[in-house]
């Protein structure tokens, strides 16, 4: 039987799905795919892979997908790993330079300057992050990810984007759910599910075997305190409401 591609984020975030995948029965079913953010949404626009952990902003574009899991990658309030960096003031950035690797934390940053913040900034990609320069004056950086943990004792301010949406709209935050482009059994849903279920109950052996810079104890720490990983009413509604914001961000650019 063929296998089932499945492609997942390689952050420590991740990290408890991808123990629970391959410490699990379905792992013989399976071909874990890893791949950033960006990648995974593409791999499974172009038929590359079966499921994968989808960062929400790309959901929307992909053809004939379909949410299966009881999971995701959210927050219910600060989230640590999604931020903008800043040696300034939010009032005081004018360029926001971007994160390559995910289109959902632009999208939420932008969405945050324009109608929360109400701070016009012009955005600037961010190719590497050897274009980092804390020095920069009236500058931010949206950073995601493992790399926030290296670069956010560099700068002054540190602004939580999931802290913010909660402040802003009294929800949590989703920032990538699982999404399959091919038709799954209820029986590999089934599998599926347990084996996630199976990686988040087993959250201090996942943290041993992902390589990262945080200290064991705080790597433990953000997982089970700053990352919320059940798909609950309030995340899907949450999901909706960016979505819907992200669609009027887009029709107003498109319209200057």
């Amino acid at each position: 039987m063929e296998k089932i591609k499945v492609s997942i984020i390689s952050y420590l975030n991740t990290s408890p799905f991808v123990y629970g995948l391959k410490h699990s029965e379905i792992i013989d079913y399976i071909d874990l795919q890893y791949n950033t953010p960006a990648e995974c949404a593409v791999r499974l626009l172009n038929k590359d892979a079966d499921l994968g952990i989808v960062p929400s902003a790309a959901v929307p574009s992909i053809p004939d997908k379909k949410i299966i899991s009881d999971y995701c990658i959210g927050a219910s309030d600060s989230v640590r790993s999604v931020v903008i960096c800043s040696n300034q003031p939010v009032s005081e950035i004018k360029n926001l330079y971007l994160d390559f690797e995910s289109r959902t934390s632009v999208l939420l940053a932008q969405i945050l300057m324009e109608d929360f913040w109400k701070v016009k900034a012009s955005p600037v990609p961010l190719n590497s992050l050897n274009d980092i320069d804390p020095h920069r004056e009236n500058s931010g950086y949206v950073l995601i990810g493992d790399k926030v943990f290296d670069c956010e004792n560099r700068f002054k301010y540190r602004f939580d984007l999931a802290h913010a949406w909660k402040e802003f709209t009294g929800l949590p935050f989703v920032f990538a759910a699982w999404t399959a482009v091919t038709p799954l059994t209820d029986g590999f849903i089934s599998m599926f599910n347990k084996a996630l279920s199976s990686g988040l109950a087993n959250i201090p052996a996942a943290v041993s075997e992902h390589r990262h810079t945080l200290d064991y104890c705080e790597a433990i720490k953000y997982l089970t305190e700053n990352i919320d990983y059940n798909f609950d009413f309030a995340k899907h509604k949450a999901l909706a409401e960016f979505w819907n914001m992200a669609l009027k961000l887009r029709s107003k650019y498109r319209s200057c």
